[in-house]
């Protein structure tokens, strides 16, 4: 049977950055956007409530400001050697993130099957934040189960990749998780640990495994 592997993106794909951060980043926000982060880290603010605030932090945004995050980003390498080595083997490669969808679906140019985020309104901004379309770390799980039905794979063969607390709900979900340069919530969760800047390597813990 085919296997489907699930990527986080911040933290994951972007080493020791985020979407936001990026973005945040090409519009001279990266204090504002450090002090939301943190609040979210925290437990202080909701998904939903982080994406209004950010939304509003973000009103002069604008294609190429996020054009030129997603250039900019600190990407770990091999993410589009290993996806061709995924697609070669018949499998499939989604990810899975919190972080703006109209960043997030940036990732099917580089050979993602799929490519899930927040729904935010397209850029720039004329409309507000629709809170049913904001992803909670549980919705992750929701995603998969959406994905497997797309691509007939069975919940018992994904294979999840994530860094942090928003992976804990998906790496329970999946009998195989890879923790790439993941923080301590994932301590003793993951099937795998990779700590490095290839994901080349961290993808090679699991390719023999069916």
């Amino acid at each position: 049977m085919a296997r489907l592997h699930l990527f986080d993106l911040d933290g994951t794909l972007i080493r020791g950055s985020a979407a936001p951060v990026e973005i945040s980043r090409q519009l001279g926000l990266l204090e504002e956007v450090g002090e939301l982060e943190r609040e979210l880290s925290a437990g202080l603010i909701t998904p939903y409530e982080y994406a209004v605030r950010v939304h509003a932090l973000w009103c002069g945004l604008t294609e190429v400001h996020v054009a030129s995050a997603f250039e900019s980003a600190p990407w770990i390498t091999g993410i589009q050697e290993v996806w061709q080595e995924i697609r070669e083997e018949g499998d499939y490669c989604a990810v899975i993130s919190l972080s703006p969808s109209f960043f997030v679906e940036r990732l099917l140019g580089w050979g993602a099957h799929a490519a899930h985020g927040s729904l935010f309104p397209e850029v720039p901004f004329t409309r507000p934040v629709d809170p049913a379309g904001i992803l909670s770390p549980a919705a992750k799980v929701a995603v998969m189960t959406r994905l497997c039905a797309e691509f007939r794979v069975g919940p018992s063969s994904c294979v999840a990749y994530g860094d942090s607390m928003s992976d804990v709900d998906l790496f329970a979900a999946v009998p195989v998780s890879v923790a790439v340069n993941a923080d301590h919530h994932l301590a003793g969760l993951a099937t795998h640990t990779y700590t490095g800047g290839d994901l080349r390597e961290a993808y090679a813990l699991v390719r023999s495994v069916r």
